[in-house]
């Protein structure tokens, strides 16, 4: 991870990727409306900064529009902006900075003008090899506009579409410098591209709409515009939409064995309503709870989550163990997963502005309640104290995934060892410092159960990732 931790020390929620889709319609429509809703059903996964960038295929090979800003995607765009954004191609971004600082410059899409004309690209994930990729173009007289690496990505691409015979070419031969997490969503004059790091780190799905073709970060961004799942883009694969169909080429993918999804897509990143690489996230979910009850039983009451990611694990505990189920929380729907924060000497807490304890639910029973995660455990503790406030005799705590031991390297906001509240502390000590009456984690060899069949990352739990992790990060700096 980089320079943007400093900015969220007193937040204790992981923060998402990027979402990225892409759309190109044959019947030569404009897209723009659909990317728009394509990146509200994506908001949840960045919510700094947003953008679209569109084309005509019929059009001057040169010519790309753009709009992107700072925000949710509906306060960075008005109907005007999608009015003038006309194109019959085009890729949207949302973002959460992974590297490079949180500024309208590093907002996505990049849109490169070069000798073959023009290269839109929207990434999601994080390269370890940036810093000496971006060192090599310097010094080759690259002049960067941004600090992310997504910019080294477009670069590399364009360097090698001069000498390649077609974009999708170029792009296959410049991934094969890249090292890391990627999926990628580019519009060149007449194709469009979609491509997934051999890992398949982070996920990406085609879908149709009439004759109009998708790809996307998840599943639930197709249902918001109507448009069917064909299938998902496999690891190491780049496919390439044009008018005579998709063609795919694989030449990038290791065995299946090697593969190594984020297994935090499953317990927390991507909406419940979607499938990722044929698993449904609402299912994994509700098996982590249903683990949760049959490892880690408590006497309770009433089985509550931590809105929104905690419910389905929730219901999960609730089925598996006969607890009741119920909610707890009331939250607020008009604040963000990002926002003003206060003083830390201020009264108002940040976590109440978002959550508060229904009373008639929790007084004077014995409460298990469910999170995703505990990262610093600064959220926890208020949440937990939240409930007694409200009268609940007892909290018991249980999380849908085990104690994060390990930074993530791979575009995931888990912060540095140091951080980390499990880092060289007991579950006994941590639950005494959350305040909680009992504190269970997911088992760690449970996690294969939640997405059966499917090569998994789980460094984050392990210190053991798929790839040797980096030294330093895309300033030149010692992790």
């Amino acid at each position: 991870m980089t320079y943007v931790h400093e900015q969220f020390e007193s937040t204790d929620r992981l923060r998402e990727e990027c979402g990225v889709f892409g759309i190109y319609d044959l019947d030569g429509g404009d897209v723009a409306s659909a990317i728009y809703y394509g990146l509200l059903a994506l908001q949840h996964r960045g919510q700094e900064s947003c953008g679209i960038a569109v084309s005509d295929t019929q059009g001057p090979k040169g010519k790309a529009l753009s709009h992107k800003g700072m925000g949710l995607v509906n306060e960075v765009f008005t109907p005007e902006d999608l009015e003038k954004l006309r194109g019959d191609i085009g890729v949207g971004h949302t973002r959460y900075s992974t590297t490079g600082a949180s500024s309208r410059e590093n907002a996505q899409p990049l849109v490169l003008n070069y000798i073959k004309g023009t290269l839109g690209l929207a990434h999601n994930g994080n390269l370890i090899n940036a810093s000496e990729l971006r060192s090599e173009l310097s010094y080759g007289g690259a002049i960067f506009q941004t600090t992310i690496d997504s910019e080294v990505i477009a670069y590399h691409i364009a360097r090698e579409r001069v000498k390649a015979p077609n974009v999708e070419t170029a792009v296959t031969n410049a991934l094969k410098k890249l090292r890391g997490s990627y999926s990628l969503v580019i519009m060149s004059p007449r194709k469009l591209i979609g491509a997934r790091d051999p890992y398949g780190f982070r996920p990406l799905c085609i879908g149709r709409r009439d004759n109009a073709w998708i790809l996307a970060s998840e599943t639930c961004a197709l249902d918001a515009i109507g448009a069917k799942f064909v299938r998902d883009v496999e690891p190491g694969e780049v496919v390439a939409i044009t008018k005579d169909g998709i063609q795919s080429d694989k030449s990038l993918c290791i065995p299946k064995e090697q593969h190594g999804r984020c297994i935090f897509e499953y317990i927390y990143f991507a909406r419940p309503d979607s499938r990722l690489d044929g698993r449904s996230v609402y299912a994994s979910r509700l098996q982590a709870g249903r683990l949760l009850a049959i490892d880690s039983p408590v006497e309770a009451d009433l089985v509550v989550g931590v809105p929104e990611s905690g419910n389905a694990a929730a219901l999960g505990y609730s089925l598996e163990s006969g607890i009741p189920y119920g909610t707890a929380f009331v939250k607020n729907s008009y604040v963000g997963r990002t926002f003003i924060r206060p003083k830390q000497s201020s009264r108002e807490s940040g976590v109440r502005v978002k959550l508060n304890a229904l009373r008639e639910a929790v007084d004077g029973r014995r409460v298990i309640m469910i999170d995703d995660s505990i990262v610093r455990g600064t959220t926890s503790d208020r949440i937990v104290s939240m409930l007694r406030e409200a009268g609940a005799k007892e909290v018991h705590m249980r999380v849908s995934s085990p104690p994060f031991l390990w930074p993530c390297y791979f575009g995931t906001d888990v912060p540095a060892r140091e951080q980390l509240i499990a880092c060289g502390r007991t579950v006994e000590e941590i639950r005494r410092i959350i305040g909680a009456d009992s504190l269970a984690y997911l088992k760690l060899e449970r996690l294969g159960e939640l997405a059966p069949g499917l090569g998994l990352c789980t460094g984050c739990f392990t210190g053991k990732y798929p790839m040797e992790p980096p030294k330093e990060d895309i300033r030149g700096l010692q992790y």
